[in-house]
């Protein structure tokens, strides 16, 4: 056995994305660490095993739960899907999740799959989270658990939880960086093309997804619906909200009414969202200059973007940097970058 076997739990109609996704990330860690270390093996488990059809048709192999020993797993990851708010506390599945907690190291859900993990009991007085769409009928339903609405996923001791389907990929590599370290699991992000850490407060949408889903529901012919991208293709420019009314083909007193009535926020809001969640990516990935981050996201010096940082985040740019960029690819700056004592909350690692 491999020095970490992972066990997926799936069940009629789980969804595939939240067994492929992070299912990906650990074999790209494998290929990664090559013969280094011992990487991980997986093990896709159901109630009674063999074929389970997921929500999207994919069929997957599985393994009867009762054909493993538990204690060869060292990592098991409960899925989500349709129907998973049906399990009773005494379900089958549910109680061999509950044994099988006891002896694995860690416990992890994706998606609705917290759903699973709160029916077994596992998430009492625990912070945890899960898909956006099910909060409220999540926190009505199991009134003993923190639930949070914000992070993408949360560590809570040995019970990792994810938020929506992709965020089983960020919780994957949030996994791997654990158990490898960072340069590991950059690396699989960089070939996976995904953010290592999602930017700003690791709410489940970003600010520029927030934005079309509000302005999303206008008929396909209004450009105010496309708004947000434009913006994020033109930071750099002068945003003000006769630029912006401009750019929909409106006059500015209009536009204002218009956003007002569809997006509920005000433009500037929208375009200093939009602004600080992409000077955040770039000082993840550490390889712009703090000045020249400034001009590009269209904040005008470093000053100005500091003072944005500072009351929005809490901390300055260079302060973000230190805690979530890229520490390899600034040669020579590591020992000038600030430490810090805990964790980011973002991402709850303990």
């Amino acid at each position: 056995m491999a020095a970490c076997t992972v066990g997926f739990v799936l069940f009629d109609q789980a969804v595939a994305l939240n067994v492929n996704g992070p299912a990906e990330v650990f074999s790209a860690a494998n290929h990664v660490i090559g013969k280094e270390r011992e990487g991980y093996e997986l093990l896709f488990l159901s109630e009674a095993g063999g074929l389970i059809r997921t929500s999207c048709g994919i069929s997957v192999a599985t393994q009867p739960l009762d054909s493993i020993s538990v204690a060869q797993l060292d990592t098991l990851i409960v899925v989500g899907g349709a129907g998973v708010e049906s399990f009773p506390a005494d379900a089958a599945l549910v109680d061999w999740i509950r044994r099988a907690s006891r002896k694995v190291r860690r416990i992890c859900s994706v998606c609705k799959g917290a759903f699973l993990l709160a029916s077994a009991g596992l998430l009492d007085g625990r912070r945890a989270v899960t898909h956006w769409c099910e909060f409220d009928s999540f926190r009505k339903r199991y009134p003993k658990v923190k639930a949070e609405l914000d992070p993408i996923y949360l560590r809570d001791g040995p019970i990792w939880t994810s938020a929506g389907m992709t965020a089983g990929i960020d919780l994957a590599l949030a996994l791997v960086e654990d158990d490898h370290g960072r340069r590991v699991s950059l690396k699989i992000a960089k070939d996976m093309v995904v953010f290592l850490r999602r930017s700003g407060g690791q709410a489940q949408f970003s600010s520029a997804l927030a934005a079309q889903t509000r302005l999303g529901t206008l008929p396909p012919d209004s450009k105010l619906a496309e708004l947000p991208t434009w913006i994020m293709d033109n930071l750099h420019a002068d945003l003000s909200v006769e630029q912006l009314a401009r750019a929909v083909g409106m006059t500015p007193r209009t536009f204002a009414r218009n956003f007002a009535q569809c997006h509920g926020g005000t433009p500037a809001k929208l375009v200093e969202d939009l602004r600080l969640e992409a000077a955040c990516r770039h000082l993840e990935d550490g390889r712009i200059a703090i000045k020249r981050i400034a001009a590009i996201c269209g904040f005008g010096d470093e000053e100005r973007m500091r003072r944005v940082f500072v009351r929005r985040l809490g901390i300055p740019p260079a302060s973000y940097r230190a805690r979530f960029g890229d520490a390899a690819q600034w040669p020579g700056k590591s020992d000038h970058r600030p430490r810090f004592a805990t964790p980011p909350a973002r991402s709850s690692a303990a």
